[in-house]
């Protein structure tokens, strides 16, 4: 599934999860507001991207990124080995959640990517560059989205261990019993 389509559904499942009855009588909902500063689209972010023009992302060069990608923090090459490897081609859930949200919070930018995609940059583009000049206001949002998905799965290990570990004192304790009382007869 390419990346227009994923943002196209998530965008059409969050207009008719507002549309359910979520919203207060000024029209915003208390859930939505916590998910925009969750994801990091904040006022100055909106002022931000109204600054961008088609000409910031047709100047805007890929290859120069590609390249910081494939040389080391020593300068020199990663012996051959391709850099294509290390860049993700799709956004991640935090990325894509954000990119929907963002679209339907700032008229411009949806406008500026209907113009630009696909007839000057492709859908992944057109978000790789996105990314990068958003890069220093978004970084503590997706920073703390990755430290609280981690928080959660570790959560989920403990309470799928400590679960798991109860089963086995269970069997333990019959086990013992039925040690202890001797063969069963039949």
């Amino acid at each position: 599934m390419n990346i227009a389509s994923r943002i196209r559904r998530s965008f059409l499942r969050e207009k008719k999860e507002s549309s359910d009855g979520n919203s207060l009588k000024n029209g915003s909902s208390v859930k939505e507001e916590g998910k925009d500063e969750i994801l990091g689209v904040t006022d100055e972010l909106i002022d931000h991207v109204r600054s961008f023009t088609i000409d910031t992302f047709k100047n805007f060069s890929l290859e120069d990124e590609e390249e910081e990608v494939s040389v080391n923090p020593l300068g020199d090459e990663d012996n051959g080995m391709s850099s294509s490897a290390n860049v993700k081609k799709d956004l991640s859930d935090w990325q894509e959640k954000h990119a929907v949200l963002v679209l339907s919070k700032s008229k411009e930018l949806s406008q500026l990517r209907f113009k630009l995609c696909p007839r000057v940059l492709k859908e992944h583009q057109f978000w790789r560059i996105y990314f990068q000049l958003v890069r220093k206001i978004v970084a503590k949002y997706e920073v703390l989205a990755i430290q609280q998905a981690q928080i959660r799965r570790m959560a989920m290990e403990d309470s799928k261990t400590s679960e798991s570990k109860g089963v086995y004192e269970v069997e333990m304790s019959e086990t013992k019993q039925r040690l202890s009382t001797g063969p069963a007869t039949p």
